[in-house]
């Protein structure tokens, strides 16, 4: 560990000589404070929150980003082409410590800065909060900075999928089908089965959510809790809401709340509107289970979607720790940056190593274009006019290549702490320690395990820059 340690040392040694720390935490705090005094909030607790949380830690996260696939790059890469790496293994020291120090040293220079810009907006947020509306500082500290676990209807994918299939079978029976259409046609069935269940047909029609509150009921007594909704009207009306009623409660002991008739926005394609309506306290019966029913007066059908269309959201926590365990996750990130940028310096050149990280970021942001074409089950576009999918020779490779990156990509774009902390949702410790196992452990460790495969293998004495 020594050496590892010694190999750390020396890359801040790096990172200080060529100021890069000193300007990489300039342009944080220039990030933090002057994004809130540039960008004014529309006076609101969600725009107050939006200005502070979700921009300054998106511009944090893409800055310290870059400057670790620069950092991570540059400093194996350019050790390799100026030869400075050959002065080093000549020492009792072993490549992978050498490896594995320079990952150290760069993420823990990311700790510190990470560290640094997180205090301070944490700092501005409790200090711009003081100086607003008391209404305005009582939804922020009920809404907003807290943590508030959610609970939703238990997963219904596999009551889908038999549906799906059941109904696919009785068609076959009826009408022959083209082999290569069948996949276009489960896919089509399928969104009618989810669709039937999200809906809520007109003229005062009911949809029930059984909702488990798990464990947390036992820490829930008197204690409000809140509805999460989000719905989509199938057609357009005048004044652009619908009238909604809700009731939550046991109806067998009775313990029911009723909503009034209220006017409420619904989703549309551009723009994703959610609303949270207070509920008293112990309406869950004895078990932990909360019924929820919506009625739909209006004369046209409303859905609301499987994912996160009906939710509860209760107490679970204070800010500090959420906002903590959330600069974790940020943390996680950073380190995986780190080591795809030494993995690629380890076998290219820095201006390569810096063009094929950048490359793969691209490739993650770019998971929903992925996403499609595994849907539609080919890399060719479908007729839009006669329904028909399109098709490809490649389809047979690309399509199981796409589903095994898509798989992975998902292991680290599955936790959004910005996401969570801006909405005060509570990032648990399980996440944190998932977040870390996926992130760094596994796609990590994998990237490490190349990296030292590749560095070891080079020949270094091949390195000349004349």
């Amino acid at each position: 560990m020594q050496r590892i340690f010694a190999i750390a040392g020396l890359t801040w040694k790096a990172a200080l000589r060529f100021k890069l720390f000193l300007v990489i935490t300039a342009l944080l705090l220039i990030a933090v404070i002057g994004l809130p005094l540039v960008i004014k909030d529309d006076g609101t607790a969600e725009g107050f929150t939006q200005i502070i949380l979700t921009y300054t830690l998106s511009a944090i996260t893409a800055l310290l980003g870059l400057s670790t696939i620069w950092l991570s790059c540059g400093t194996l890469a350019r050790d390799i082409e100026e030869c400075q790496i050959q002065v080093v293994v000549t020492k009792p020291i072993a490549r992978w410590q050498i490896w594995i120090g320079k990952w150290l040293g760069i993420v823990t220079l990311n700790a510190v800065l990470l560290l640094i810009s997180g205090a301070f907006v944490f700092g501005l947020l409790e200090y711009r909060a003081s100086k607003l509306p008391a209404a305005v500082q009582q939804k922020l500290h009920t809404d907003i900075l807290v943590a508030r676990g959610a609970a939703k209807e238990a997963d219904m994918t596999a009551m889908i999928d038999e549906e799906t299939a059941r109904e696919f079978t009785a068609r076959m029976a009826q009408s022959s089908v083209e082999k290569v259409d069948e996949a276009e046609v489960k896919k089509i069935i399928r969104a009618q089965v989810k669709a039937a269940v999200e809906q809520v047909p007109p003229g005062y029609f009911s949809r029930p959510w059984q909702i488990d509150l798990g464990f947390a009921k036992n820490s829930l007594a008197d204690k409000p809790l809140q509805l999460r909704i989000k719905f989509n009207g199938a057609e357009r009306t005048l004044s652009g809401t619908f009238t909604l009623m809700l009731q939550a409660g046991d109806p067998k002991s009775g313990k029911v709340w009723r909503s009034e008739p209220m006017s409420l926005a619904p989703s549309t394609e551009s723009e994703q509107v959610f609303h949270e309506i207070p509920i008293p306290a112990n309406l869950f019966d004895s078990s932990g289970v909360l019924t929820i029913i919506a009625y739909n007066p209006n004369n046209t059908a409303l859905s609301f979607p499987l994912e996160d269309g009906m939710e509860v959201l209760y107490p679970d926590g204070g800010f500090a720790p959420n906002f903590a365990r959330g600069l974790g996750i940020i943390f996680c990130w950073l380190a995986l940056m780190a080591a795809l940028g030494l993995m690629a310096a380890s076998f290219l050149s820095f201006p390569v190593a810096a063009f094929f990280s950048l490359t793969m970021l691209v490739v993650v942001f770019s998971s929903g274009t992925l996403a499609d074409a595994i849907d539609s089950g080919s890399v060719a576009a479908g007729n839009e006019e006669t329904g028909v999918a399109g098709h490809s020779v490649m389809d047979v490779v690309l399509i199981p290549a796409f589903k095994a990156l898509l798989s992975v990509i998902r292991l680290v774009q599955n936790f959004s702490p910005v996401d969570a902390l801006s909405t005060g949702r509570c990032i648990t410790w399980t996440e944190l320690g998932l977040a870390f196992t996926q992130i760094v452990l596994v796609i990590g460790g994998i990237f490490a395990v190349m990296g030292i495969y590749f560095f070891s293998r080079r020949e270094l004495a091949t390195a000349q820059t004349q």
